[in-house]
């Protein structure tokens, strides 16, 4: 306002009065052109140079109805042309801006993309890790593209995916995946929740199977030849067992209680999809070995407590079993007995080297820990069954070999054994078909 004042001034002294410092203006005509006129309107199709005035109430009522039905029969031309862009029937391959939490498909499958702040990976990978969770809710937690396959062509029932790109989705048989919950997730939030260094970007909740309902690889490749682990409690070992026994051709592997738990996420890593391979069953009592054993089977332990005479015989049962034969003084306590009193008699068995012939008819292998050895009942298993405590020889001054170690060399020898057994039969059988 001050600035048109000043304009006035300039352009206009003489119309100016002043009085008391203050300027006055007289009204002119020319003031009147700050009021607003109607606004002349100017049509498309008129070319004429003509201006057309401001059309009357009713007019202008018909104007806009005219324009609405220009506008409807445009987007009706429109999508006639170009189906695509009907709202109702919009291309779902067509990239729109999505909220977190909707629905996505990849080759026919639908997947959800996590929200922001979801905490279902960190609630369910925390919860998985837990045995005793493992054990009551009947849930396994398996990472990697190939564990996960694994578990897939063998039947495994999977309940939710995880994976960070899609790429990674279509890595697996997608036909299988039809019945779990399949979940996109940032890559950071699988590699703060993996348990390896470089994590595949795929992580999975499975149900926890009966392993008679298992569709195993090596099926029908056995060579009647089985592993029971008794007392394995450090988890590399036990799942570079199961590995070593899946590639022995073994028929089954039977865990004791107190072994570590065959799904602990070390015991899958070791064990390379072993898993899937061949049945394990865990946390069996020694009545319960014995009726997943065949009935003319003869159970064979490992132990190293013995010499290549065969001649030393434990004088506890904890003597028995892959474990140090150095005493640790620390470890020793004296106490006070009746020596009147006679303790249990301990089981007599006989001892020979690991080439020499065992594995003659159905057999299964006792392998114990490295810290406390064997369990009486395996010993007495194998005096029931006439087995033999097969020991490796080891050059002086070396302790004892690795629990893990002493499977593999065993179970190969095992495995030889049971084959040349079973050339040599049906050589036989050939031979009396030709006379």
């Amino acid at each position: 306002m001050a600035a048109v004042m000043r304009s006035m001034i300039c352009l206009f002294p003489k119309q100016l009065l002043s009085k008391n410092n203050c300027f006055m203006v007289e009204p002119k005509r020319y003031v009147r052109g700050l009021r607003r006129k109607p606004v002349n309107v100017l049509f498309p199709e008129q070319q004429t140079g003509k201006v057309v005035k401001s059309p009357s109430e009713g007019d202008q009522t018909a104007l806009k109805a005219q324009r609405k039905t220009n506008v409807t029969s445009a987007v009706e031309q429109t999508d006639s042309r170009n189906p695509v862009r009907k709202k109702d029937d919009a291309d779902p391959t067509v990239q729109h801006p999505r909220a977190a939490g909707t629905k996505d498909q990849v080759d026919g499958l639908r997947f959800e993309r996590a929200f922001q702040g979801d905490k279902r990976l960190a609630r369910l990978v925390s919860v998985a890790r837990s045995r005793t969770f493992r054990e009551q809710q009947g849930k396994i937690l398996l990472e990697g593209r190939r564990l996960i396959c694994d578990a897939l062509h063998a039947g495994a029932l999977p309940q939710t995916l995880f994976f960070s790109t899609v790429d990674r989705l279509r890595e697996l048989p997608l036909d299988k995946l039809k019945r779990a919950a399949l979940v996109k997730v940032k890559f950071e939030d699988i590699k703060l929740w993996s348990d390896v260094i470089a994590p595949q970007g795929v992580i999975a909740i499975f149900s926890r199977s009966d392993p008679s309902r298992l569709n195993y690889a090596n099926k029908g490749q056995s060579v009647g030849l089985s592993l029971i682990c008794d007392n394995i409690r450090d988890p590399g070992n036990l799942g570079t067992m199961l590995r070593c026994a899946a590639a022995a051709g073994c028929s089954s592997i039977l865990l004791t209680k107190g072994c570590v738990d065959a799904w602990e996420p070390k015991v899958l890593r070791a064990a390379m999809g072993a898993h899937f391979k061949l049945p394990i069953y865990p946390n069996l009592e020694w009545d319960d070995i014995e009726n997943h054993l065949p009935a003319s089977v003869t159970v064979h332990v490992a132990d190293n407590n013995c010499s290549e005479k065969g001649q030393q015989q434990p004088s506890k049962a904890g003597d028995f079993g892959w474990v140090s034969t150095k005493p640790n003084p620390k470890n020793i306590h004296y106490e006070e007995y009746d020596s009147d009193d006679e303790g249990p008699s301990l089981p007599r068995v006989d001892t020979k080297v690991y080439h020499e012939n065992w594995a003659q008819t159905p057999t299964a292998l006792v392998i114990g820990g490295e810290t406390h050895g064997l369990s009486l009942e395996a010993v007495q298993l194998a005096e029931k069954t006439d087995g033999l405590r097969l020991f490796i020889p080891v050059v002086p001054g070396v302790d004892s070999l690795n629990s893990a170690m002493a499977a593999s060399i065993l179970l190969f020898e095992g495995r030889r054994q049971l084959l040349k057994l079973q050339q040599a039969s049906r050589e036989k059988r050939k031979t009396k078909a030709q006379r």
